[in-house]
């Protein structure tokens, strides 16, 4: 299968509403290969998180995963392979929590945002059957981030302090400038 290329900020496909998916279309060879694409890339990018519209498809398909690798190294919750389509999400408290978020339709930039910090989310999976799963914290934010996504918003619309914006290309720059004196 191939690896797709992931659009960049500024394609006027990340601010599209995405089209909702029938369960025709769930039950078709032509899902099927999306969704195994969809993971190719995701495994391949090295995120957390894809939303069918990063790679140019309007359909409201999210997929999400933190493997073993990223829990030990970076102390995140572990999230096994979680294909959500047609997702919605429910607001459980009104506690919020910020993280500093970074994306693949971003690169280069990190930002620290604020949302909800309890969520219920609600989807159909691959075998369209129906779920529901409730996220706290970190992973509350990573459900977010992508369902964004779907409705063509990316987290950057969500800083609410532009100091709060992060070239991570610097922050690389100062570390190897640090490294090589």
């Amino acid at each position: 299968m191939p690896i797709l290329p992931i659009i960049q900020r500024g394609d006027p496909m990340l601010r599209r509403v995405a089209k909702p998916v029938d369960q025709r279309f769930i039950e078709s060879e032509e899902c099927a290969n999306l969704l195994r694409n969809m993971v190719e890339t995701l495994d391949d990018s090295g995120g957390i998180g894809l939303a069918a519209p990063q790679i140019a498809v309007s359909r409201r398909i999210a997929i999400l995963s933190v493997p073993e690798t990223r829990v030990e190294a970076e102390n995140i919750p572990p999230l096994p392979l979680t294909i959500c389509i047609n997702p919605s999400i429910e607001v459980l408290s009104n506690e919020v929590n910020g993280y500093w978020e970074g994306c693949l339709s971003v690169p280069d930039l990190q930002g620290y945002v604020e949302r909800p910090n309890h969520v219920k989310v609600d989807f159909v999976n691959a075998d369209g059957k129906a779920e529901s799963i409730e996220a706290t914290g970190f992973l509350a934010t990573v459900f977010q981030h992508e369902f964004d996504h779907l409705d063509g918003i990316l987290y950057v619309d969500r800083i609410f302090d532009p100091s709060l914006i992060v070239d991570t290309r610097a922050l690389l720059s100062e570390d190897t400038a640090e490294v090589s004196q």
